[in-house]
């Protein structure tokens, strides 16, 4: 039985809401900032599973990592898998300005991939997302990176504008984790 994993990530947001879903099952998550190559794919489980085998290769220690995007449909799925490098390029107001013309399709998905290593095994991966939709304006203070203009489906608030329980019971990342926590249940 695992008791202490690490989850590879720089990304305090996302380290918070997994710690929270850990502490259910007395697992102790440790936050290790040793980073990992991102390399340009098409889809999020390549991103993973090349990340996952470089810090294979350097830690012994059963770990998780976790690769988001967010696929805007009236941008024909951008950013994608460059997620992470075009927040931190043009932010949330740059994809609102790249929205501001368009009105009918603003529909959006999150979606989500660990990769789970234990020792020498193959990676596995669990996988979540969230459909809803792009605001046409920034909204809350809570969460990080674009949770201040997603909108999941049948809601009106922004991840931003919900508390860690709430956004989790919604989004792409608490889908995800929610099938990873419910791996080590039944191991």
């Amino acid at each position: 039985m695992i008791k202490k994993l690490y989850f590879i990530t720089s990304n305090k947001g996302k380290f918070v809401e997994a710690q929270k879903k850990f502490l259910e099952i007395d697992i102790e998550l440790v936050q290790k900032d040793i980073g990992y190559p991102e390399i340009q794919a098409i889809n999020l489980e390549d991103v993973a599973l090349y990340g996952a085998l470089d810090v294979q290769k350097r830690i012994s220690h059963p770990f998780i990592l976790e690769d988001a995007g967010l696929f805007i449909d009236g941008l024909d799925g951008f950013p994608g898998v460059y997620s992470a490098y075009v927040y931190h390029t043009i932010g949330c107001e740059g994809i609102l300005n790249l929205m501001k013309n368009i009105k009918d399709t603003r529909e959006a998905v999150f979606k989500s991939v660990f990769a789970f290593v234990y020792a020498d095994d193959k990676p596995r991966f669990f996988n979540g997302e969230c459909r809803g939709l792009i605001s046409t304006e920034q909204k809350g203070e809570n969460g990080f990176g674009y949770d201040p203009i997603f909108i999941p489906g049948n809601q009106s608030k922004t991840f931003a504008e919900m508390d860690i329980n709430t956004k989790n019971m919604y989004s792409h990342r608490g889908k995800s984790l929610n099938k990873l926590v419910d791996f080590f249940k039944n191991r």
